[in-house]
């Protein structure tokens, strides 16, 4: 609604809640995502992704339990684990107890106890209460693994390439090498990660240092804009060529150094997958890979700027009319936080709560038999084994801990609370990345449609719009995240499904399945591109006019169409200049963070951390970095994307007469309608208008 007084015109929105079913629907399922919390917390242990079991589904070194001082695993006889089923159960069919260290020397319990009658040596034998033999062993993972190494190119164990296996037969060491191959295959993995999380203990203060850097360099940059709007824009621009350019000579003085390396012509196919990244660092595949894709993007980035070159000042001069309606809410430079931490917050739950959710399930002991037995891998009980009847008719089994699982309602419906806890996440970052575009939407649109600029704004324009967007809509913002979450969690189940579907040679082999399941992953890739896009723009309109999200959807459509040579032209382009700003910084802060954790500067070689993986903190600073400056480049993108949704309406709505004014700035109205013969097109247009708002 309008009123006119005197010269001064004020927009009045009567505003209700919107979307009130969606909004009660959203409270219920964030009660039942706590309900969900609480039970996994009430039956999840973590310890069990922590500690080594022993075949009675102990933990091995936990604190406060009979195991304390043992804190690493000993398998009775490892060949056994040689059997292809460890690889489907992970477990291998031998006892295995917790010990204080690993065997240090050869021994066989006959020989280490001469005193015993051999009845009694064959009793402890039988009731698995002690190894047939012991072997030189090193802890790898918390568990004793076989010595093993090479001498003289034959394979040893303690330096001895045979040894007694416990029954007088004299076994090679080369024997021991499938069993602890297999042994190994389920916890190289974590071997992997615990180096992963050891990095990240000795370098997490200098990977904080480097993403306050990262954050200091975009508000730098930010607050340059705000001044110098059309220099920094230049200033990016030619930082971004240099950058990639120096990146694309680092490569090539890498490639050419390597060039006279023994071993440095591998291909990255005959070197196969290597947890150590460094390893591919020295092979000129690698080097000579980064410089063509460089070459690539700076070629790409020249073009577009060759291509835009008329666009690029109009472009500029939006940035700048951005810059003054963000110096009236300088305060909404500093709403990305408050956005990361809701967002640190949604991220913590759903991984605390899928961590409890994956170890709540009871240990499952199974039988296991060195000879045919009909109860071979049942399920069994080892307090009352020996005396059962699975026992009396396989004397050579043994009841032993084979995973973790369950039988009850709980545990047959935990892969769909897992299922939910993933849906929820989605659904609730969603919603927290919706509030902050509603919100920015809100403050910026209140610069635009205040006539008196900053006279007619409110106080606290941003603020105002946050409590705006929780009062009235509430169940606007879960309706639009709602749609969204659902079109990830379809991608995530056709990610899945292509993962098991690759394991079926039937299927690995059906092109027709394999080009479906393409098009279907590649159809929602830009139909979730299309609802953010879709939502944004809706947001918008929601936070102008109040209305629910399928009519502010429909308009904001409508409007686009009518002008999408603008949005194509002006909108996006500007888009793209933020865009290489952010890729400046990332580059810069990445740059630096390369040199100093890979030792290549001498001024800093004693400072950087020993690490396992000096790609680690690299990596983690350079993401963190591009999240940070997409933070504070997200306000420059929603405001420009404010005041374009807001001066098309505008310019629909009003003709610039007296009765009816325009709300632009003579600066906004210079730079986004250039061409005067649109002034014929008014009428039609409201026309249009009014005929879409009746439909």
């Amino acid at each position: 609604m309008r009123f006119v007084s005197g010269l001064k015109t004020v927009v009045v929105v009567f505003r209700g809640c919107t979307d009130i079913v969606c909004c009660i629907l959203f409270v219920l399922a964030i009660l039942a995502y706590f309900a969900v919390g609480i039970l996994a917390w009430s039956q999840g242990d973590p310890r069990k992704v922590i500690y080594p079991t022993d075949s009675r589904g102990q933990f091995c070194g936990q604190a406060g339990t009979p195991q304390e001082k043992k804190p690493l695993l000993f398998y009775f006889n490892i060949m056994k684990c040689a059997s292809p089923m460890v690889l489907l159960e992970f477990q291998c069919p031998t006892t295995q107890i917790c010990v204080e260290k690993c065997p240090d020397r050869f021994m066989t319990v006959t020989n280490s106890m001469v005193s015993l009658k051999p009845r009694c040596v064959l009793l402890l034998l039988v009731f698995r209460l002690c190894p047939a033999m012991l072997t030189p062993s090193t802890p790898f993972t918390r568990r004793c693994f076989p010595a093993l190494g090479q001498k003289g190119g034959v394979i040893v164990v303690g330096n001895n390439s045979k040894f007694d296996d416990g029954s007088g037969t004299m076994k090679d060491a080369k024997d021991l090498v499938a069993g602890v191959k297999n042994a190994t295959v389920a916890i190289e993995a974590r071997q992997t990660m615990m180096k992963i999380f050891e990095d990240y203990t000795h370098s997490w203060y200098w990977i904080l240092i480097g993403l306050v850097i990262a954050t200091l360099t975009s508000l730098l940059f930010i607050i340059l804009l705000r001044f110098l709007a059309g220099i920094m824009v230049w200033v990016m621009i030619a930082l971004v060529i240099v950058v990639i350019g120096y990146g694309i000579f680092h490569c090539y003085m890498e490639y050419a150094a390597l060039k006279e390396q023994p071993g440095a012509n591998v291909t990255l196919q005959q070197l196969g997958f290597q947890t150590d990244l460094a390893v591919y660092l020295q092979i000129q595949q690698t080097w000579l890979a980064f410089m063509i894709i460089l070459v690539i993007v700076e070629v790409i980035i020249i073009l577009l700027l060759i291509f835009l070159r008329k666009r690029l000042l109009i472009a500029i001069a939006l940035i700048k009319e951005a810059s003054r309606a963000i110096g009236h809410v300088m305060c909404s430079l500093f709403y990305p936080l408050f956005t990361f931490l809701l967002l640190a917050i949604v991220i913590a739950y759903w991984a605390v709560t899928a961590v409890f959710l994956s170890t709540s399930n009871e240990p499952i002991y199974k039988v296991f038999n060195d000879t045919p037995c009909e109860f071979s891998r049942e399920v069994c009980n080892p307090g009352n084994y020996s005396t059962s009847a699975m026992k009396a008719q396989c004397p050579d089994t043994q009841c032993l801990f084979a995973f973790y699982g369950g039988e009850t309602v709980y545990h047959k419906y935990l892969i769909g609370l897992q299922f939910y806890n993933v849906f929820l996440f989605f659904w609730c970052a969603n919603f927290v990345t919706a509030l902050g575009q509603m919100t920015l939407a809100g403050a910026f649109a209140s610069y635009y449609w205040a006539f008196v600029k900053p006279d007619d704004m409110p106080a606290f324009p941003v603020f105002s719009a946050l409590g705006r967007s929780l009062r009235y809509h509430t169940g606007t913002l879960a309706f639009g995240s709602l749609i969204l979450s659902i079109i990830q969690i379809i991608r995530v189940l056709l990610e899945y499904l292509d993962h098991k579907l690759k394991g079926l040679y039937a299927v690995a082999q059906n092109k027709f399945a394999k080009f479906l399941l393409c098009c279907l992953k590649c159809c929602f890739w830009c139909l979730e591109k299309f609802i953010k896009f879709l939502n944004r723009n809706a947001y918008i309109m929601v936070a102008i006019y109040g209305k629910n999200f399928c009519t502010s959807a429909r308009d904001a459509f409508f409007l686009l169409m009518r002008n999408m040579i603008r949005v194509a032209v002006l909108d996006k382009v500007t888009d793209f200049l933020l865009f290489l700003g952010k890729l400046l910084i990332v580059g810069l802060v990445g740059v630096f963070a390369f040199f100093f954790f890979s030792g290549r500067v001498k001024a800093f070689e004693n400072t950087a951390p020993n690490l396992h993986y000096y790609w680690v903190p690299i990596l983690t600073v350079v993401i963190g970095s591009y999240l940070i400056a997409h933070g504070f480049f997200s306000v420059y993108s929603m405001c420009v994307d404010t005041l374009f949704l807001c001066f098309c309406e505008d310019l629909e709505r009003n003709d610039g007469s007296a009765a009816r004014p325009y709300y632009m700035s003579p600066t906004l109205h210079e730079v986004l309608w250039k061409n005067k013969a649109d002034g014929d097109d008014l009428r039609l247009k409201r026309q249009q208008t009014e005929e879409d708002r009746s439909l």
